[in-house]
């Protein structure tokens, strides 16, 4: 995490492509060496406090602005309106995230429990659970990020968990409905309040694997539109999205394997995690939105849907993140 000097420190150098020495030109070897392994601790002064802040996270937020900046004036001349939601909506939801992650584990936590209890309040109404599934899910909503800050560990009995989900069926006697409801909340319990609280597990590695999966949904929307004129590139996924295609898998995946090489945290893991985990998790809210009838989940984002359309790929990269990264 960024770590605050008094501007009497030391402040650490900010990493050069240059030699030591500093006569040696920039050459391509050693950007290669700074690619694979080079420092991506960096130094800032904030002009007027007094302040140095110098860590990663200096380096996360340099790339993170950096990157949208450039990407955003492609994006504003391709004329692409569905370019342009994407863009807008990780340009606000980079901010959103890296914040309170920069903030410490507590702050996460609340972010995390936050973000879950949305996700499920949509959930429960394109699944139209009852209002017992409903408030249990919300339990989970806030214990599983507190559980991932204080006492991590508890996270293991999220199976159980998915079990004590169909107490509700159970003890109402509901033989019509009560397989579907305690399916649906067992599998909701474990989709949106368990996976968002790996925000606090990852929790220093959290924004890098968010502004990953960012780059990767936008490569994957490249990809889709831009391999369509090879037949092989416009083959669906799955019947559930017909616009989820083969060339945006290639595409999502070329993606992360780049914005993982430029952030330093290159693992076969990671790109599996990143380019495929995200492709997926948006087909499984596909799937969900499918089975209700919906566009969107919810109206939450004036103009960009729910919140489970903007973070269902997070679903899915997150504990994918902290199992393979």
């Amino acid at each position: 995490m960024t770590a605050l000097l008094p501007l009497s420190a030391p402040a650490l150098p900010v990493p050069s492509l240059a030699a030591a020495d500093g006569c040696a030109p920039i050459s391509a070897v050693n950007v290669v060496d700074w690619l694979l392994g080079g420092d991506r601790s960096w130094t800032f002064v904030v002009p007027g406090t007094g302040w140095v802040l110098t860590g990663r996270a200096v380096f996360l937020a340099a790339m993170a602005i950096g990157i949208l900046l450039l990407t955003g004036l492609g994006v504003a001349a391709s004329g692409k309106a569905e370019l342009r939601r994407r863009w807008t909506t990780w340009a606000i939801i980079v901010p959103t995230v890296g914040i309170p992650i920069w903030a410490g584990r507590g702050t996460t936590a609340l972010l995390a429990a936050l973000l879950a209890l949305q996700g499920v309040r949509e959930l429960s109404r394109l699944a139209r659970l009852p209002r017992a599934e409903t408030l249990l899910l919300g339990l989970l909503a806030l214990a599983y990020p507190v559980a991932a800050w204080l006492r991590p560990g508890l996270l293991g009995l999220a199976p159980l968990m998915v079990l004590v989900c169909a107490l509700p069926a159970v003890l109402a006697g509901d033989t019509a409905d009560g397989v579907r409801r305690a399916s649906l909340a067992g599998f909701a319990s474990v989709w949106i309040p368990w996976s968002l609280a790996h925000l606090v597990v990852l929790w220093q590695d959290a924004f890098l694997i968010a502004f990953a999966a960012a780059a990767a949904d936008v490569a994957a929307w490249a990809g889709g539109t831009f391999l369509r004129r090879f037949t092989w590139a416009r083959r669906p996924l799955s019947p559930l999205s017909p616009n989820k295609t083969l060339g945006g898998l290639v595409g999502a995946v070329v993606g992360a394997v780049l914005i993982l090489t430029l952030l330093g945290q290159i693992t076969p893991g990671l790109v599996v995690a990143v380019g495929l985990g995200g492709v997926l998790g948006d087909l499984l809210e596909s799937m969900m939105k499918r089975a209700a009838g919906v566009k969107d989940a919810g109206a939450w984002l004036p103009g960009f849907g729910g919140l489970l359309d903007r973070v269902d790929s997070l679903l899915l990269v997150l504990p994918l993140a902290a199992v393979l990264g």
